[in-house]
């Protein structure tokens, strides 16, 4: 093992995948053509793609699922526990027994941009982009843009089966628009945004 790299043996590494120094990777699948990049950490039970980017200093904790094709800025940060606490209700410090790790999935082709937070249980749709900074607490729907804290659809960027740019929606009919062109998976995450 490289003194740079901290890769427990238990982590399944795809082929061409590319390392950066400084890296803490354990109990985790990263696949094929992955770029990892210095100061990263992924957890147990995480899961990365293929063919993804994941800058420098993001953390990944366990019960994330990145599909592939997948663009993680510099410092975003996934959360896995939405009542986080260090002791139980008898004072000792927390173990695994004590709370229930919580999932949250990247689909296929997202990006999130640097600084991003995202909270757990939640789907950021595919091809769909999530702006620096942004503090994700609801699904995201497939193909949109969305940014803030916290992120509130602005825009779709594209079609989620076509790649097809559909630039800024017009004034007063966003709402109709992102209804009539969501996939079916998206059903969910669409209905979070309405009022």
């Amino acid at each position: 093992m490289n003194d740079y790299l901290c890769i427990a043996p238990d982590v399944k590494l795809g082929t061409g995948v590319c390392l950066a120094k400084f890296i803490n990777l354990y109990g985790c699948d990263v696949g094929d053509g992955t770029k990892i990049g210095a100061f990263v950490e992924i957890q147990k039970n995480a899961r990365v793609g293929k063919n993804c980017k994941i800058s420098s200093h993001a953390f990944i904790c366990e019960g994330v699922t990145i599909e592939d094709d997948v663009f993680i800025g510099h410092g975003v940060i996934f959360i896995n526990d939405t009542y986080p606490r260090a002791t139980s209700s008898s004072g000792a410090l927390q173990t695994e027994a004590d709370w229930k790790v919580e999932s949250t999935l990247v689909c296929r082709g997202a990006s999130i941009g640097s600084g991003a937070t995202i909270l757990s249980r939640v789907t950021i749709g595919e091809r769909a982009l999530v702006g620096a900074g942004s503090v994700v607490t609801r699904d995201v729907p497939a193909g949109s843009i969305v940014a803030g804290n916290p992120a509130r659809v602005l825009r779709l960027a594209e079609t989620p089966s076509s790649g097809q740019h559909q630039g800024p929606l017009p004034s007063g009919r966003s709402r109709k628009l992102k209804k009539s062109r969501r996939q079916p998976s998206a059903n969910r995450a669409a209905a979070a945004f309405r009022p």
